[in-house]
């Protein structure tokens, strides 16, 4: 068997591990990548860029439906497989970026082929063994169908298999609400499809009652029927739900109930490296505990979004490849759920803030006080800031383009600034941006208009000014 040495051995081509790559080998590094899928990972193939795309045909589709402004509503005239075929255009028109043959360019050995340990510093793959001084776990994730009497004997759609559907579903069930289960029930609505939603639990669960009951209330205005608190008992037929609550009849059922690690083919027991059904058990520098050549990064040590194994890579590029100490953070990580309104939110969450520091301050701002929102009549929606000795530490909005207006507060959080420094920033009118520059408001209001002293003291200098 051939052997190649290298100073960096990458398993998974997907983003996390994409981005180690590109920035380890066009800094000098030898780097090997090994990936036994598909190159770009779940993020280019199966999750966000397909779903966006689907994303953005509905959005066409309501566009065309509700009008407004003078202009008359119809309902559209949807050609879903044309819809899928965008999807799958968009995934054409990114893949050269995440492509074999760009990292073989840029220097990479690039295996495909799946990776299993044999030692604590070896691999084989396509043949091959592959000793590295350092390697770096990126092998994503993949979606899990529970265990559910008679749900083997139904077809069962994921994110791998939706995008691949050219006829449109009749009657969608989506079992899961959360993000990915919201996102695909909206936008099948608005291209035509009758959407039943069931959850276990509530809606959306990890997230803000209060900013998540304006998103609930616009998907049921929209007809999406969403059932909370309900449990699949069986499945049956194509395709029956039976809960506790009564029978759910559809056509396609779409399986949106959570993610597993993709760890089994390495043989970690090999490399020595601990590992849970969570991931890959690894200190604040994203290495191992048990073996110090070996990294984890991205779905493999639970990040759970793209944006964060982008961000892991950079933490261990820092490390393997320039020597420098670097820890990853947890408290400035945004999360976008993209129906409409999206829902964003970066930081701690009240309760957690309360826990932490004890005295916090919540400051809000609704969209109908932002004029660029009015003009649009997109005024459905809230900014709500948990603030704590001066700094912002979270934030969740809800309405449109929430997940573009998020960033600036995930700046303020990374970067621990005052809310002064949002204040002083100037924002151009009329922007959706100035939603949050009111918040500034909501929060040095009081403290300017309503305080005792400094209307003494506004008193003063004015008796003192010439």
């Amino acid at each position: 068997m051939d052997r190649i040495e290298t100073d960096i051995c990458v398993i998974g081509g997907g983003s996390g591990g994409l981005s180690v790559a590109a920035g380890a080998v066009q800094m000098g590094a030898r780097v090997v990548l090994v990936e036994g899928h598909l190159m770009g990972g779940d993020c280019l193939n199966f999750g966000c860029v397909p779903s966006k795309a689907l994303i953005a045909a509905a959005k066409k589709a309501e566009t065309v439906r509700r009008g407004g402004f003078g202009v008359a509503g119809r309902e559209p005239e949807v050609d879903y497989a044309a819809a899928q075929g965008h999807v799958a255009e968009v995934i054409a028109a990114i893949a050269p970026m995440d492509s074999e043959e760009r990292f073989t360019g840029l220097g990479c050995i690039v295996i495909r082929d799946w990776a299993r340990f044999v030692s604590r510093r070896e691999i084989v793959a396509g043949g091959k063994t592959i000793a590295a001084r350092r390697f770096v776990i990126a092998t994503g994730s993949r979606p899990v169908v529970p265990p559910i009497p008679g749900i083997d004997g139904v077809e069962v759609l994921t994110n791998e298999t939706l995008f691949g559907l050219r006829e449109r579903p009749e009657h969608l069930l989506v079992l899961g609400a959360g993000p990915i289960g919201l996102e695909m029930a909206q936008a099948h609505r608005r291209l035509g499809s009758r959407v039943t939603v069931v959850e276990g639990a509530r809606a959306m669960g990890r997230d803000d009652p209060e900013m998540v009951a304006p998103l609930l209330a616009r998907l049921r205005d929209e007809g999406i029927d969403i059932r909370e608190g309900v449990r699949v008992e069986r499945v049956s037929g194509n395709v029956v739900l039976h809960t506790d609550g009564g029978e759910i009849a559809g056509t396609h059922l779409l399986v949106a109930a959570g993610r597993a690690v993709n760890l089994e083919r390495l043989d970690l027991t090999a490399a020595g490296v601990a590992h849970d059904r969570r991931g890959v058990k690894v200190d604040a520098r994203l290495r191992s505990v048990t073996n110090r050549s070996v990294f984890a990064i991205g779905d493999a040590v639970g990040g759970g979004f793209t944006h964060v194994a982008g961000y892991h890579a950079g933490i261990v590029v820092r490390q393997a490849v320039l020597g420098l100490p670097a820890k990853a953070r947890t408290d400035h990580i945004p999360h976008v759920t993209y129906t409409a309104p999206e829902l964003a939110h970066v930081g701690l969450s009240e309760a957690e803030a309360r826990k932490r520091f004890g005295r916090v301050e919540v400051v809000t701002a609704e969209f109908h006080h932002n004029d660029r929102a009015v003009a649009e009549g997109l005024t459905q929606g809230m900014v709500k800031v948990i603030v704590a000795r001066g700094r912002p530490v979270g934030a969740t909005i809800v309405g449109p383009q929430a997940g573009e207006l998020i960033g600036l507060w995930a700046m303020a959080i990374a970067n621990r600034m005052k809310m002064t420094a949002v204040a002083n920033t100037v924002l151009p009118y009329p922007t959706l941006g100035e939603i949050n520059k009111r918040v500034t408001s909501a929060y040095f209001g009081p403290r300017l208009f309503e305080s005792p002293f400094v209307k003494r003291v506004v008193g003063v200098v004015q008796r003192m000014l010439p």
